[in-house]
């Protein structure tokens, strides 16, 4: 189950927290895709993916505004694909809409919605600085940042996690 997360962060010194944690602690490898880009291709922005109970980093890709982010799960009742996606404004992720292919719990029943190739798209408004997900084997919930595919799942060990855009740290 995704859930929006309507708690406001300290992004200031979430972000500076963050820097100096990465600098020190993160692995090698789990800042996806730092030695292959330079700058301007990577962006000013990181999207973190971080244990909820402990803020831990799981994974830190570079992100730049107008990078789509799409949460794709499957839904646990319904057992149908639900796609969430977001794009990078800011620190913040806009949801740009949601496709789903059933009606179920949760799922947007009485709101304005098209239909396109067997999908029904929805265009909600939002803008959030977190997102909370409890990923899980069921709902198989991938994370998509642009081109790149996360298992959220297999990344956090089955817990829950929260997504955030901070500003890149400074070199």
């Amino acid at each position: 189950m995704t859930q929006v997360g309507t708690t406001v962060r300290n992004t200031a010194r979430l972000s500076l927290a963050l820097c100096a944690l990465l600098l020190l602690a993160v692995p090698a490898g789990a800042v996806a895709g730092s030695s292959a880009q330079s700058g301007d291709e990577q962006g000013d922005k990181v999207l973190v993916v971080a244990d909820a109970e402990t803020g831990e980093p799981i994974l830190v890709t570079p992100v730049k505004n107008g990078t789509q982010v799409t949460l794709a799960y499957t839904h646990s009742v319904e057992k149908t694909p639900v796609r969430d996606v977001y794009a990078v404004d800011g620190i913040e992720l806009e949801m740009t809409e949601m496709r789903f292919q059933s009606y179920g719990a949760g799922l947007p029943a009485n709101a304005d919605v098209t239909t396109e190739n067997g999908w029904f798209v929805f265009d909600p408004p939002g803008r959030y600085a977190q997102i909370s997900v409890a990923p899980g084997d069921v709902a198989n919930h991938e994370l998509r940042v642009g081109d790149e595919r996360y298992d959220l799942a297999a990344l956090s060990g089955g817990e829950s996690v929260e997504l955030f855009v901070i500003e890149r740290c400074p070199t």
